[in-house]
């Protein structure tokens, strides 16, 4: 099994004001906990910046134009009351969105079976025309769109395990069926979407998860909400938006969840990606705002794709 890491020392140059919760020490913890030995067979490169056809995979230009004119020359500039963008900020997305698309170049072209973007800003929150909830571009939204334009994919499965919706993407796929969207998140909770009656073209998938819920809660939900969708959908490619704020230490959430859940989790999709899609898993972070949890958590999902 390979597994290619991609990151990027620049994702640590935007900034977000002091005390913001998505800040850069959230990839430095990352970085320190996959510099470990069990990580030596890690495939570590460096992405190159998407192009601007890349973004408008998701996007139409006027998103593209209103996120880049908001870049200031110096200092930290508030897009909404939750996200900031500093000078560095349009280079480090599209950084992001750069490292999404060749994830996905490498897993049908077989360099890779499974791919982990350590990356910043996170994706999936961004809408077709807004930025908001930390988020500028949608990551996962644009590797789905490159897959199916470059690669043929017809059917691409994105699973979002973040504890909170990902409007976003939700958003953009909302009467799209050939791309199925699948959520455990908390609610209530910010944004205040995923409901379960929330469906699209029947390609939206909500499993929301009471304050408080655990692994039963959450496993049962993955396994009777989110894995069933995915088999009966029968993907070319399953992506990840994986968010480890749903960790019991994080402080933006009420979700119990621990280390082991996010390898399982990461297990489940792994069987479903051997049986359906020839191993094709692209995994692209989202939350996660305890440094330790966060940490912990991505080491237990990143030793799972290693291992398979």
């Amino acid at each position: 099994m390979v597994t290619r890491l991609y990151s990027h020392p620049l994702f640590l140059e935007h900034l977000t004001p002091p005390g913001h919760p998505e800040r850069p020490d959230r990839l430095r913890a990352i970085e320190k906990v996959l510099s470990e030995d069990r990580f030596d067979r890690l495939d570590r490169h460096e992405p190159v910046a998407a192009d601007r056809e890349h973004l408008l995979l998701a996007h139409p230009e006027s998103h593209l134009d209103k996120v880049m004119a908001a870049i200031p020359d110096e200092g930290i500039v508030r897009v909404d009351a939750d996200t900031s963008v500093s000078p560095k900020s349009g280079e480090a997305s599209l950084l992001a969105v750069g490292a999404a698309v060749s994830a996905v170049d490498d897993v049908f072209e077989k360099r890779a079976d499974n791919v982990f973007v350590a990356a910043r800003p996170p994706g999936h929150h961004a809408e077709k025309v807004t930025a908001m909830g930390f988020c500028l571009f949608n990551n996962a939204a644009i590797a789905a769109r490159h897959a199916q334009k470059k690669h043929g994919a017809e059917r691409v499965a994105i699973v979002d395990w973040d504890v909170h919706h990902g409007n976003g993407t939700q958003d953009i796929f909302w009467d799209d069926p050939s791309v199925l969207y699948c959520s455990t998140h908390q609610m209530p909770l910010y944004p205040g979407t995923g409901k379960r009656d929330e469906t699209g073209a029947g390609n939206i998938v909500n499993a929301p998860l009471s304050p408080g819920a655990g692994s039963d809660i959450f496993r049962d939900a993955f396994k009777d909400r989110v894995m069933r969708s995915i088999v009966e959908f029968h993907p070319d490619l399953i992506i990840i938006s994986a968010g480890f704020d749903a960790h019991h230490r994080d402080p933006l959430a009420e979700i119990n969840l621990e280390e082991a859940d996010f390898d399982w989790a990461t297990a489940e999709l792994m069987g479903l990606a051997n049986r359906l899609c020839s191993d094709r898993v692209v995994s692209l972070l989202e939350g996660g705002y305890d440094l330790r949890g966060l940490s912990s958590s991505v080491g237990a999902h990143v030793g799972r794709l290693l291992r398979g």
